[in-house]
């Protein structure tokens, strides 16, 4: 039978620290004589008190060793269960949120998506802000550490690419688990701070720089004003777009730079693939600003770079609204809100190592039409790949589309009119944040949609976050039978 325990256990472990974690805001908000702060007291003791309770309740069963069904469980369960509590401040606090929408903000942050149903957000106690950048800095560091060592594990979407010798069996898991935390958790600090202090040295209030310094190398896309970074020096958005790109990396480069290896980061295809991309992206739309929209190469620049390089790492700021730049931007945006950044960094949707392998295959697959004697295999980083990462990826490909398809037919039955529903749809499934149109673009937010709209989008961001398969997994009849 499934034992369920293993798994709670290190849920309310999570629940305990989350709740620790309310204290922060909570501290901030009472320094702010708002009261704010009474909200985040009792959504620290309930969160606090349900932690230890599950906790208790299951360490008759605390094992190192989990096996597949749990390993599933826990990956997903994780994601679902903290946007419960960290709904509370929302609904408890000066918001007064209905669970809908405080569900769904949370829900937005922990899977650094950045969409958001709340408006007039310089109005807001600080302390909602900074719980705002908290769960994304949670979520962001979170993807990673499920990215390098659980989905490659459980071979989800071509992910046991980057699978090492210290995952061979599902009994290393939490060890390594452990031991990557704290390398990644230090290299996320690190990024965090220098992000921080640029930000500051730009122009930016330190509470603002602290906030955008999360939400930043999260790449989560939640800011402390209704227009994002509409109002922001230019300096600031030089500094955004440089550290975007920074947190869209693959954080395991950083640690092998930082150990003295110079060549792993230099050497590998997705990084040189990524910055490439993000180059062209930004070319483009300079192109198009100069010819169409400004005569100021200094603004077509710094706009193109920055609203660019925020949707193709789906950070979700916006500088400008775009969906003025004309009709072809509308459309490259909704394209490269589909392409992500590097496996195993903060970012979301498809990934650049997905294309790789995608045009790999079409390749080898185009040499063999050609030469039928012939023997070509798809080539990653130099290196044949196996015909079983192939075949995840492309079953992630359709998945992802299928599931796209779907869901944007689900919005449309709701009520949305087709732009909403299909740029709504990969907003929430790429964890992009903003979509196109009026209602949920660059200048609009999620409130004014319907509430069976709100949970259809928020299953799109658990589902996309987790890589899809990891989550599809448990609906299932033989994994709960296995």
């Amino acid at each position: 039978m499934f034992d369920l325990r293993p798994a709670g256990y290190v849920i309310g472990l999570l629940l305990m620290v989350l709740g620790l974690t309310m204290v922060i805001p909570m501290g901030l908000d009472w320094m702010d004589e708002s009261t704010n702060w009474i909200s985040f007291a009792l959504s620290s003791f309930i969160t606090l008190l349900i932690g230890s309770v599950v906790c208790l309740s299951c360490q008759n069963r605390i094992k190192v060793n989990l096996n597949i069904q749990q390993t599933f469980f826990l990956t997903t369960s994780v994601w679902l269960v903290l946007p419960i509590f960290g709904a509370m401040p929302f609904i408890l606090g000066e918001t007064e949120a209905r669970f809908t929408d405080a569900f769904f903000e949370a829900m937005s942050g922990f899977t650094t998506t950045g969409s958001t149903v709340l408006s007039s957000l310089d109005t807001l106690p600080r302390g909602l802000l900074l719980w705002r950048g908290m769960m994304q800095w949670f979520g962001g560091i979170g993807v990673v550490v499920v990215a390098m060592v659980f989905l490659p594990v459980l071979r989800v979407g071509g992910m046991q690419i980057f699978r090492t010798e210290g995952f061979d069996t599902f009994g290393k898991i939490l060890p390594r688990a452990a031991e990557i935390s704290r390398s990644i958790s230090s290299i996320y600090l690190t990024l965090t701070v220098l992000c921080l202090i640029a930000y500051s040295m730009a122009g930016m209030s330190f509470f603002d720089a602290l906030v955008h310094s999360m939400t930043t190398i999260a790449t989560g896309g939640f800011a402390n004003y209704d227009t994002s970074f509409g109002n922001m020096g230019v300096a600031v958005e030089y500094v955004a777009v440089i550290f975007m790109i920074l947190a869209a990396l693959p954080f395991v480069r950083y640690v092998q730079l930082i150990g003295g290896s110079l060549k792993s980061f230099v050497s590998d295809s997705q990084v040189r693939t990524f910055l490439i991309t993000a180059g062209i992206v930004t070319f483009i739309l300079i192109i198009w600003q100069i010819n169409f929209v400004t005569n100021s190469y200094e603004f077509a620049i710094r706009k193109a770079a920055f609203n660019g390089v925020s949707i193709l790492t789906g950070t979700g700021f916006a500088s400008d609204n775009y969906l003025q730049w004309g009709s072809f931007p509308i459309t490259f945006f909704f394209l490269i809100g589909l392409i992500g950044g590097c496996a195993g960094s903060t970012t979301c949707s498809i990934k650049i190592f997905r294309f790789q392998l995608l045009f790999a295959s079409v390749s080898a697959q185009i040499k063999r039409i050609h030469s039928p004697n012939g023997i070509f295999q798809p080539r990653y980083n130099k290196k044949p790949v196996a015909e079983d990462i192939i075949s995840s990826v492309m079953a992630f490909f359709v998945l992802f589309m299928v599931t796209l398809a779907i869901l944007s037919v689900a919005l449309g039955m709701t009520g949305l009119d087709a732009v909403t529903s299909i740029s709504g749809a990969a907003a929430s499934l790429a964890n992009i944040g903003p979509g196109l149109g009026a209602e949920i673009g660059p200048d609009g937010n999620y409130s004014g949609l319907n509430d069976v709209a709100k949970w259809l989008l928020a299953a799109g961001m658990l589902i996309g976050r987790l890589e899809l398969m990891a989550v599809y997994v448990l609906l299932t009849a033989t994994f709960w039978r296995g």
